[in-house]
Parts: structure tokens; C-alpha cells; sequence
């Protein structure tokens, strides 16, 4: 074999092998990094095509000025894709990314040093020193039980995980109420499902409504629809009414976020559409454990022609930017007065459970709760009371 030749291939061999190893470990690193499918798909073929162009020139069949040029033609697609790339995510992140937030227990422990628990003005008329009764409940409504106890417990140290206070997911909290591990829990109305359990367990459930929360849309502030029907919601996730213009809006595709299936908020739109299928929400890649990426949900991104929803006591977090406003639902804006007279159309109570315990403080603090100074916790904590308190001076 031509030493000249021999010597060529030897070259494009460890060429080759410098490419993909490169390659492979900078997909790697924006892999994990979490870059995204894009640059590992972009880095593969710019390995593919490096490879050819080492190959084609192994032969010299090429004229120099043809070989670098097709070089230079590869670095400018190449460059050119990733400012295309680059100029797309910076107008999304335009965008603000709205998400419900997740309850941080520890900012919500009672007589913690500032805490971020709603406060009453005056010492509670009701005050319990022993035979406190054990709490639990569903986690978005921890941080109203949990300002009753600052109110009304002696003070002391309350482990959301071990004490007489504690929170876990609406399912648990139930069971351990059902259980006699505890007396008063706190959540929306229990399930079919959930009342047959309590019976087969000779449990008697007795539901106290303490206050509500309202479903509520929402779309980007400058959007010029103001209010929608439940039909109008129902075709809209239906995928039948696509265009903002068909319920008098400006002509622009409606971009209708949802939420992850396990979540409270897309169990309520499921409940909504009443047996419709759901149209496929936008999704995401996003990293996943070991550097993998996966697509799920996508969180809403507040676009001029997104509609997305939530709870009302998420939302009166969420709107304090104003770059989001609430739709009115068959006319009747999701005002705490609408829904405590029950005009709105999509609210819901919430409750103090119980279920046939013996600790004779139990009663008088649920008395307590529907007192004008539980129903302003109820207020300032962000849901609806079930009256307008005044609270005891």
C-alpha cells in the first residue's frame, strides 16, 4: 500500500475517533445539563457530518477550494440553527412561567419565628390547653388549619410529620381520620369512594363547611375577553373552538394549558368536561433523573393567547404581577362575594371533618372556626369565608 496513502488513513481514523468521542461526551454534558433534545440532535449530526467531510477527503478527489468550502457551508448551518434556536427560546422566555405554588410546610409551622401563618388582631376567644385535638388534612390547606392552631393551641412545637398537627395528601389524611388517628381533617368533600370506606368502618362522617375556593381561568392581561361559558370552557379543552375570535376575541390560535393529571386543579377540569375527552395539552421536555430528558405537561407560559387555570387561592397569589387576569364564568366573576352567596358557578366548600371521635374539644373548636375570628383566618389565609367576618375585638 501507498505509504502516502497508509499514512492519510492512519490520520482519518484518529480523526474520526477524536470527533465521536468528543462528540458523545458533549451530548453528554448537555444532556445532563439540561440543554435539551436540540443540542444533542444538533451535535449528532454535525458528528455525522464532520465524519463525511474527513472521509471525502481521504481520497484528494476533492479540489481544495470545494472541500473548504463545503467545510465553511456545515459551520454556517451549524451556526445559524443554533441562533435560530437561540432567537425562539429567548421570545418563549418572554413569557413569564406561571405555576401553582408548593406549600413549603416549614414556613407554615405554628409559633415558628416568622412564619408566614394569617394572624388575628386580638387574643382568641377560644384558647385549649390539653386534649388538643389531633389535625391533619390536604396539603394547600395546611396553612389555614395551621393558623388556627397558632390562634387557639397552647405554644409549643408542632412537626407537620409527627405531632398533634400534622399534613399529608387529602387520600392519607382521610385513612388516618377513618383510622382514628385523627379527629378533625381538613378537605374537600370526601368521594363516593371515600364515604362507602368510612361506612364499611361503622365511621359516621360528619362534614363542616368552614369555607371555599373557586376553579378559576385566566388568560394573559391584554386579552380582550373578559368572561366565558362552562359550554365555551367545555369546547375549548375539547379542542371544538380553537380560535380566540369564535368566543370575541382577536383572531389567534388559543394556546390551552393544563395541568399534570395527578394534580388537584386538572382533576377539577376533568369534572368540568363531564365525560368529554380532553384535547392534548402543550408539553415539555424537561430533565429527568440521570440526565435523561422527558416530555411532560407544560407549565402555563402567559402568551397574549394562553388560557390556563388554577384554584382562587393560588390565583390571588399568581395575579399579584397583573400580567394575568380572571374570566368571569357564565357572566359571574370570581369575586369572594360571588362565591360565598354561591352566584359563581365553579366554586367549592371545604371542610372540617370528623368522624365519630370522643375528645370533647372538637366541637367547640369547630364552633371557634365558624366564629368571626376563625372565618377571618379563613380570609386572610386567601380563600372565600363563608361570610364576610368581622372579627371579636
Amino acid at each position: 500500500m501507498d505509504q502516502g496513502l497508509w499514512g492519510r488513513l492512519t490520520r482519518g481514523f484518529v480523526y474520526l475517533v477524536f470527533i465521536w468521542v468528543a462528540g458523545c461526551f458533549v451530548m453528554l454534558v448537555a444532556s445532563v445539563s439540561g440543554a435539551g433534545p436540540f443540542y444533542v440532535s444538533l451535535m449528532m449530526w454535525l458528528c455525522i457530518g464532520l465524519s463525511i467531510s474527513v472521509i471525502a477527503g481521504l481520497g484528494r478527489r476533492l479540489k481544495r477550494r470545494i472541500y473548504w468550502s463545503g467545510i465553511g457551508m456545515l459551520a454556517l448551518v451549524f451556526i445559524g440553527a443554533i441562533a435560530a434556536y437561540e432567537a425562539n427560546q429567548a421570545y418563549h422566555n418572554r413569557f413569564e412561567k406561571i405555576q401553582e405554588f408548593e406549600v413549603s410546610f416549614m414556613q407554615y409551622e405554628p409559633f415558628t419565628k416568622a412564619n408566614k401563618l394569617a394572624k388575628i388582631e386580638m387574643p382568641a376567644t377560644l384558647k385549649l390547653t390539653d386534649s388538643l385535638p389531633r389535625l391533619d388534612g390536604a396539603t394547600a390547606l395546611y396553612p389555614l388549619y395551621a393558623s388556627f392552631v397558632q390562634a387557639v393551641y397552647p405554644e409549643k412545637a408542632y412537626d407537620p410529620y409527627e405531632s398533634e398537627v400534622i399534613v399529608s395528601r387529602t387520600s392519607q389524611a382521610f385513612n388516618n381520620l377513618v383510622n382514628g388517628k385523627a379527629d378533625i381533617v381538613f378537605m374537600a368533600e370526601p368521594s363516593e369512594l371515600q364515604k362507602a370506606g368510612a361506612a364499611l368502618n361503622d365511621r359516621e362522617l360528619k362534614m363542616t363547611p368552614i369555607g371555599a375556593d373557586a376553579f378559576v381561568f385566566f388568560t394573559h392581561a391584554g386579552n380582550p375577553v373578559e368572561e366565558l361559558s362552562l359550554e365555551q370552557i367545555r369546547e375549548i379543552y375539547s379542542g371544538r373552538i380553537a380560535n380566540w375570535s369564535e368566543v370575541g376575541g382577536k383572531d389567534a390560535d388559543i394556546r390551552a394549558f393544563q395541568r399534570p393529571q395527578d394534580s388537584g386543579s386538572q382533576s377539577a377540569l376533568q369534572r368540568l368536561m363531564k365525560g368529554e375527552k380532553l384535547m392534548n395539552a402543550p408539553v415539555e421536555d424537561v430533565v429527568a433523573g440521570m440526565g435523561g430528558i422527558i416530555e411532560q405537561t407544560a407549565d402555563y407560559r402567559n402568551y397574549p393567547n394562553a388560557i390556563g387555570f388554577t384554584f382562587l387561592y393560588y390565583a390571588s397569589e399568581m395575579a399579584q404581577n397583573k400580567k394575568i387576569k380572571l374570566l368571569a364564568i357564565d357572566g359571574i366573576y370570581p369575586s369572594r362575594e360571588n362565591i360565598a352567596n354561591g352566584l359563581y358557578p365553579l366554586a367549592d366548600r371545604f371542610y372540617a371533618v370528623t368522624a365519630g371521635t370522643d375528645n370533647p374539644n372538637v366541637e367547640p373548636f369547630i364552633e371557634w372556626m365558624l366564629s368571626g375570628q376563625g372565618q377571618e383566618l379563613v380570609r386572610q389565609t386567601g380563600y372565600t369565608p363563608l361570610f364576610l367576618p368581622s372579627p371579636e375585638k
